[in-house]
C-alpha cells in the first residue's frame, strides 16, 4: 500500500493550497481517508477526515471554516483544500486511511500513512 501526497510548499499567510493523496495498493473506496499535521517540536494531530463514501466529514477545530477535505474514488484521490493559512499551519502534512464506517480522529484508528508533504506559511 502506498499513499502519496503531495502539493505542500512556502505561501504567504493568507493564501491557498491544495494537497493530494494518492493511493495506490489498496480497495480506495473501502477506505476511510484523514489528514494529520506534525509541526516541527510537537505531536501529530488531526487535521480532518473522510468516510468511505464522501458523505461524512470531520475537522479539528483548526481547521473549520478553513479547510475542506474531499476525495474522488475514481481516481483513488484525496484532497485537502486550505483557505485563508496562518503561519501556525506549517508543518508536515500526512494523509492517512482506516477501515471502519464512522470518521476517527485518533491516530491509532489509521491502518496506513503516506510520507508527508511540506507546508510553510510564510507572515
Amino acid at each position: 500500500v502506498q499513499l502519496q501526497a503531495s502539493g505542500g510548499g512556502l505561501v504567504q499567510a493568507g493564501t491557498s493550497l491544495r494537497l493530494s493523496c494518492r493511493a495506490s495498493g489498496l480497495t480506495f473506496s473501502r477506505y476511510g481517508m484523514g489528514w494529520f499535521r506534525q509541526a516541527p517540536g510537537k505531536e501529530r494531530e488531526f487535521v480532518t477526515a473522510i468516510t468511505w463514501s464522501g458523505g461524512s466529514t470531520y475537522y479539528a477545530d483548526s481547521a473549520k471554516g478553513r479547510f475542506a477535505i474531499s476525495r474522488d474514488n475514481a481516481k483513488n484521490t484525496v484532497y485537502l483544500q486550505m483557505n485563508s493559512l496562518k503561519p501556525e499551519d506549517t508543518a508536515v502534512y500526512y494523509c492517512a486511511a482506516y477501515s471502519g464506517t464512522f470518521v476517527y480522529s485518533r491516530l491509532s484508528e489509521y491502518k496506513y500513512w503516506g510520507q508527508g508533504t511540506q507546508v510553510t506559511v510564510s507572515s
